[in-house]
């Protein structure tokens, strides 16, 4: 019996907020996952992460496993340890750097021969070494099967061919992950763009059976209405009793709106990236720091925020760290950027459980439309 348990509470429509329950404490849903790549969320201390309202993070598999290694990592206790991170964690797979770093792998039935970017080197990651890396030796809460991320755009027959690569390293994935009950895999839909790719490769996943899914290949490229449309094509055929997890896709109106079509986890590295090139996240939309016109306004981000970065500090002060090229301005910044984003879903949450949530997605997608 596995210690993993989803608990729907309350529905707004197709919005739903839950608990995912793992040994290693309870994921609030809505949930948004900051992104430790590498064993660490860019800028800030885990304390920090997890007193902004942060109940899991992701890490990386692709990226642990060139450096410093997934076999160093088990050596040294696990990513929990090593991270200092007692909460979740949900890993990567490394089926996104199979896309993204396009040239510098070569894909086969048997897996993906990657060059490290850092070094050149040769690895290899099968969907059972992927499986092996991420639940026995990083010691993942979270497995996500390897999958290749399909490019976009792509005509039907390419899509298919990737999305049936993907099937096939699900099933392999699932076998090798075995029966556990201290650890949960995770199927990964694809099919880019087209509605009976994606059905088909949902109903494929939910036949090997997974404990949750998550929708892959979107935020690449296809845009706002398209990834949209993909979802209505795809949450109807997942499972409503297991949580559902959009990879990748990150800002306020994404989030709403996934969450209108059901959606129950996500992860973006935009929170620490915007904060490391000066841009704040706030109700009114994202605002850059470096402008001028904030090198005298006293007025913090934001003072209702529980977060000191947010709250104690002066736009002009942050303004000034941005300019001047401070560490601590990239720190402050990012700090208050995974604080607005857990706010934002703790707000989401209430509002679904208060079946007000046609107002917060109205108000995000005013403020922060997807062409921000």
């Amino acid at each position: 019996m596995t210690a993993f348990a989803f608990d729907i509470e309350a529905t707004d429509g197709a919005a739903r907020a839950g608990v995912f329950r793992t040994p290693r404490g309870d994921v609030r849903t809505p949930a948004f996952m900051p992104v430790g790549t590498a064993g660490t969320v860019k800028a800030l201390y885990m304390d920090q992460v997890r007193a902004a309202g942060s109940d899991i993070i992701l890490g990386n598999t692709y990226h642990l496993m060139l450096r410093p290694g997934a076999e160093r990592v088990k050596r040294l206790g696990g990513l929990h340890a090593f991270a200092r991170w007692d909460g979740p964690i949900l890993t990567d797979s490394g089926g996104f750097q199979v896309w993204s770093l396009a040239g510098l792998r070569k894909l086969s039935e048997d897996g993906v021969d990657f060059r490290s970017h850092i070094d050149g080197s040769s690895h290899f990651l099968s969907p059972e070494r992927a499986v092996d890396i991420q639940a026995d030796l990083l010691g993942a809460d979270i497995t996500m099967q390897l999958d290749e991320c399909t490019a976009f755009p792509s005509t039907r027959d390419a899509a298919a061919a990737s999305m049936d690569l993907s099937a096939r390293w699900a099933k392999r994935c699932r076998d090798a992950f075995g029966a556990r009950d201290a650890q949960a895999i995770f199927g990964i839909v694809q099919g880019s763009t087209f509605p009976d790719l994606r059905r088909a490769s949902a109903e494929r996943l939910v036949d090997i059976g997974f404990d949750g899914y998550a929708v892959g290949g979107l935020a690449v490229g296809e845009g706002f209405d398209a990834m949209l449309d993909t979802l209505d094509a795809t949450t109807p055929h997942l499972p409503t009793q297991r949580p559902r997890y959009l990879m990748g896709v990150g800002k306020p109106a994404d989030i709403v709106e996934a969450v209108a079509r059901g959606i129950d986890m996500f992860d973006c590295v935009l929170p620490t990236r915007s904060g490391r090139h000066g841009q704040a996240w706030t109700d009114s939309g994202p605002i850059n720091l470096k402008n001028a016109r904030f090198a005298e306004d006293k007025e913090p981000l934001d003072a209702s925020s529980d977060c000191p970065a947010s709250r104690d500090y002066a736009k002009a002060y942050l303004h000034h760290l941005v300019r001047s090229g401070e560490h601590l301005g990239a720190m402050l910044l990012s700090w208050h950027n995974v604080a607005y984003f857990q706010a934002l879903m703790a707000r989401t949450r209430a509002a679904i459980r208060d079946g007000r949530f046609a107002d917060v997605r109205a108000g995000v997608r005013r403020a922060t439309s997807p062409a921000d």
